[in-house]
């Protein structure tokens, strides 16, 4: 299961995890990422994306058309 936003293209980021006694040792930075399932109604179907959840606000602010074609545009989907 990849760990990328089907929107917005978010994927994992790596920095440190730094202790008490400032050692650095690698670690990953994962996406919330949340699996939903849009209906569109200009098709009058269901979709199921894996998105995170700052692309649920951009797709309750725009609507889901419109954050899919903003996605097309930008070149992430």
């Amino acid at each position: 299961m990849s760990k990328i936003c089907d929107l917005t293209g978010k994927t994992s980021i790596v920095g440190n995890s730094v202790s008490f006694s400032n050692r650095k040792t690698k670690r990953r930075f994962n996406p919330n990422l949340q699996t939903k399932k849009f209906f569109i109604p200009e098709t009058g179907e269901y979709i199921r994306l894996k998105v995170s959840t700052s692309a649920l606000r951009t797709i309750n602010k725009l609507g889901i058309s419109a954050a899919i074609d903003k996605a097309i545009r930008k070149g992430s989907l």
